[in-house]
Parts: C-alpha cells; structure tokens; sequence
C-alpha cells in the first residue's frame, strides 16, 4: 500500500510511529529549502524508517532525543549499507522536531556545569543580551575568562569578591609569554571586560580591572596587509557573472572592495537594509553600530543582478543566501570568507592573505594615496576610535618621504 507524501515524495508503505504526524511538515520544510529532489526524498525515507524504529522501541514522542538518532544508524548500518548524509538528514529531522515544539530540547543543565562554567555562561549572556556584542567577540573573550576563573578557583566554587590584583597580575604574566601580541591584547581585553562586569553585579567592590596589566606593544609594529587595486580589478573580472553564483559572488566583492565592509556586515545584510531610493545602505557595526553608507552605482547594479536573477527564492530577509540546500543567509562570516578564498584561488592571484579584511585595508590605502585625510577614511570604515585608523599612516611611504629632511652634508 503506497503512502503519498505529496507531489514530489510516494513511499511504499504507510507512516507509522510517534513522527508519522510530521513527515509531511518535514518534507514541505525541506522543499521550501531548496533540497533537490532526490537529496528529499532520501530525507523523508529516512525520517519515515526512523519513526518506525521508535515505534518498535516503543519511545514516545516527547521521549525522543538526540542519541536516538545515533542508536538508530548503528542499528540501521547492521541491516543496510550506510549512506553519506544519513546522520545529517537525521539531525535535520531533529532540528524540525525541536523547531515545531515536538520534542523539548536537550539544554545541560546547570546543575551539570561547573561553577567555572556556571559563571563563563552568565558573563557571555551579558555579552551577547546586555553589551550587544559581536559573536565574533563573545567567542573570543570567553575562553580566556574560563582559563581565568579555573586558574584562581580550580574545581571549587566561584566567589568572585576574593579575587584581587595579585591574581590578576599573576594570571596574565604567566600567559603573556605563550601568547602572539595580538592574542595577548585580546586576553586582558576580555578580562577587563569581566572585572568590570563583576563590579557592575556588585561581587567586586574595587576596579580590578585597572590592575590588567598593558601588554608592551611598539606603536604601529604591523602594517596592514592589504590588497593592491591592480589584484581588485583583476579579481572581480574573473568572476562569471552569467551564473547566479557569479552574481552573487561578484556583489559580494564588490561590496568588501568598494565599501570597506567587515565580512559579518556582508553576511548579515538583509534586504531592509538598503534604501534605493535614497542610495543608502545601513551595515550592522561592532558593538551593536548602525552605520549609514553611500550605496555606489556599481555596487547597487551588483547587488540588483544577483537579487533578479541569481538569488533563490527564498523567505529569508538576508541579501545573499547559500547555494546549496538548505537555501538560507550565511550561519557567520565563514561564508564570505569562503567566497573571497575561492575567487582568489581560481583567479590564481597571490594576495597578502585570504581572508576577507585584505579588501578594507586596500580600500583605507587607496583612499590615502588619493588625499583623503585620517578623518574620512575612520568614518567610511566606522571606526570608533581615531587611534584604529593611525595605522594607515605609516603605508603611503611615498608621501612621507616628501616630509623626511635632508641628510647633512648629502648621501653618503
């Protein structure tokens, strides 16, 4: 006896089990997210077999959790040949449950967690609902936290009113040493983060924060490492921009190039975000920033192209989408960081880096060797701060040579 899923699925045998009731909801889930055909079908097969097992287990619904999933495949692989995507098609079937409030979710619990751990997870709530940071940040200041808290408190409980300078000074002198500068300003950076969060909850009566020390640092070692505009200009005409993801790709660069933009700006963009009428685009910042921007010709061209035919047909608010199914905005900035490193690798150029931020410092070089002063190019790239931008300063070497005296008694 067959079993019509719908127009696109027919299985040879009724639904049976605790998830016969969401096998056509999932299946329509997977449609809408672009799945091709056989990759749905093989997802709903799989679900249908799935609830059958449970059903000869004899677990409930609301009993179903994640290791089931595990014991299913293991016990599936006894009777058939395993397939590649069968523990994703099953992990997507578990999201879709939890999603649609059919099986609770598996939080730990806190009894579970460690004081060290309890207390990490309040500070990186704080972070994200309170301070509004970034994810990228977040990610970041934690784990130096938590390498904190089990150096002072070890396994033992967390009273932060006994911490003082001595254990902070001690902490970070003993890390400095195994860390890369930059990891190492990052570090006190997150542990005066949580000294000052620790006073403002009121466990920490002095500004422990003061007592992080300042890592030596020579004022502006590195120079940024930027891609020249030849290697630009080369870059974005070797895009195929007949393909949608050619367009896609090619607005992508283009708003990284001509703009400036951080990758997490590019990968969280939302259609909401750009006014055409007005030529305006509004990018999300560090620290929760609005910033507003000029929209360019070129870029909005771009940017429209991929948007009329190149972007899937999608629910998401998102400008640029994956691909490939699911059909959904970029998870994080990996994203765009995969485009650039592709389109680099493919147009065989030999740039500084690979990552997406080469195109901001090439963008803040260009503008200086075209005039623009400090001021202009801190604000198109939303720097908070005027001490981020003086790093430009020492690129355009050609200009400072105009100011460099002459060497008494001429060159030797």
């Amino acid at each position: 006896m067959k079993c019509v899923i719908n127009s696109q699925v027919v299985l040879s045998q009724p639904l049976e089990g605790p998830l016969a009731g969401y096998i056509r909801p999932f299946a329509e889930s997977l449609s809408e997210q672009g799945y091709a055909l056989y990759s749905l079908q093989r997802q709903v097969l799989l679900a249908a077999c799935f609830s059958r097992w449970l059903k000869q287990k004899g677990i409930r619904l609301r009993r179903i959790r994640s290791d089931h999933r595990t014991r299913y495949l293991r016990y599936r692989a006894r009777h058939l040949r395993p397939r590649q995507g069968d523990s994703g098609a099953l992990s997507n079937l578990i999201c879709f449950l939890r999603l649609q409030g059919a099986i609770p979710d598996e939080k730990q619990t806190a009894s579970r967690l460690t004081p060290v751990e309890q207390c990490t997870q309040a500070f990186e709530r704080y972070l994200l609902e309170a301070r509004a940071l970034a994810h990228a940040t977040i990610i970041n200041y934690v784990p130096f936290v938590h390498s904190f808290l089990e150096d002072r408190f070890g396994h033992g409980p967390v009273t932060l009113a006994h911490l003082c300078a001595d254990d902070v000074v001690r902490f970070v002198q003993r890390q400095v040493p195994r860390l890369h500068l930059k990891r190492a300003k990052l570090m006190t950076s997150a542990l005066r983060s949580f000294l000052r969060y620790a006073r403002y909850r009121g466990e920490v009566t002095l500004d422990l924060a003061a007592a992080v020390p300042i890592v030596a640092n020579w004022s502006m070692t590195s120079i940024p490492r930027a891609i020249s505009a030849d290697h630009v200009r080369q870059l974005l005409a070797s895009i195929d921009r007949r393909t949608p993801i050619g367009r896609r790709d090619y607005a992508v660069l283009l708003l990284l190039a001509r703009l400036g933009l951080r990758s997490s700006a590019v990968a969280f963009l939302e259609l909401d975000d750009i006014d055409w009428k007005a030529g305006r685009l509004f990018v999300r910042g560090k620290g929760a920033q609005r910033l507003e921007l000029p929209l360019p010709a070129d870029v909005g061209k771009a940017i429209v192209a991929y948007l009329r035919r190149g972007r899937p047909a999608s629910t998401s608010r998102r400008v640029f989408l994956r691909a490939k199914a699911p059909i959904r905005g970029f998870l994080g900035v990996g994203g765009v960081g995969s485009i650039v490193l592709h389109s680099l690798k493919r147009a065989g150029i030999g740039a500084p880096t690979t990552g997406a931020h080469q195109f901001r410092h090439g963008l803040a070089c260009e503008m200086l060797r075209h005039g623009a002063s400090l001021g202009e190019i801190g604000q198109l790239l939303g720097h908070r701060h005027p001490q981020t931008t003086t790093i430009y300063a020492k690129v355009d070497l050609q200009a400072l040579r105009t100011l460099a005296l002459p060497w008494p008694g001429g060159v030797q």
